[in-house]
């Protein structure tokens, strides 16, 4: 059985820093894209970074272009979100979406990933 599971939410002060993990069971993690997303109050599901691991390829959402990064633990299956300088409007669920040997070329590409997990909250406050 796939499962993707986020963790590390929390309430964090604005300015701060905060990394969030996809532990990622059942999947073979070679050749995947990943994606990270966010659902702020009131508001639709947005993709704000996308990554392929064929050619190392990264796509940034405007709102968190050179404030987040995306990184991964090949040998704990497990995907990592480290968002910096955190603003009160980053607040929202986060969630991450995972497959195996598919490539993305796109932000927007990751909409279509089959894996994704329940999300995890995060709250900045001013």
């Amino acid at each position: 059985e796939v499962q993707l599971v986020e963790s590390g939410g929390g309430l964090v002060q604005a300015g701060g820093s905060l990394t969030l993990s996809c532990a990622a069971s059942g999947f073979d993690f070679a050749h995947y894209s990943a994606g990270w997303f966010r659902q702020a109050p009131g508001k639709e599901r947005e993709a704000i970074l996308c990554f392929s691991s064929s050619s190392e390829s990264t796509w940034y959402g405007d709102s968190v272009k050179g404030r987040f990064t995306i990184s991964s633990d090949d040998a704990k299956k497990t995907i990592y979100l480290r968002m910096n300088s955190l603003k009160p409007e980053d607040t929202g669920i986060y969630y991450c979406a995972f497959q195996d040997y598919y490539n993305t070329y796109s932000l927007s590409d990751c909409g279509v990933l089959e894996g994704w997990g329940r999300g995890t909250q995060v709250t900045v406050s001013s």
